[in-house]
């Protein structure tokens, strides 16, 4: 008779390791988006979907500077990046939309990664937060935008 190893669990053991229960599920889906490798088409398809579930404010945000990005940095390929909308230039992302209501925030941020060239003496911002987009928050964005990638 084979030897039967018998399991006991204790009922919701709490652990704590570091992350928010957002951070976890931004985790996952970025393992998701790893095993996907979905072709450019399909990468701007997704972060539109992505876009289309956010919640009024922050879809409106996410529209205009999914325009924005396209308009100014068409080298930057659209993509999901730990579930947000993206932008890649020869695979390594640029610059990405954090919705406020992700992690539930006062506030979208717009962010840019080591790989943009932003440089800016011995300190210089990465992310800058999003309330809403005016005319002039538009122009600084394009400008940042346009910078980050040259």
């Amino acid at each position: 008779m084979a030897a039967t190893r018998k399991t006991t669990t204790t009922s919701k053991q709490k652990s704590y390791d570091g992350f928010t229960p957002e951070e976890r599920d931004a985790m996952k889906e970025r393992a998701k988006e790893l095993k996907a490798a979905r072709g450019k088409a399909e990468d701007e398809t997704a972060v539109l979907e992505k876009i289309a579930e956010m919640s009024d404010a922050d879809r409106a945000i996410a529209e205009r500077i999914h325009a924005i990005v396209k308009a100014n940095a068409p080298e930057l390929s659209p993509k999901l990046w730990y579930g947000q909308p993206a932008y890649a230039k020869a695979g390594k992302v640029v610059c990405f939309f954090q919705p406020a209501d992700k992690f539930g925030t006062r506030y979208s941020t717009f962010g840019f990664n080591d790989s943009a060239h932003l440089d800016d003496g011995t300190m210089w911002p990465t992310a800058y937060a999003l309330t809403k987009l005016t005319p002039t928050t538009e122009k600084q964005l394009t400008i940042l935008i346009k910078k980050a990638v040259s």
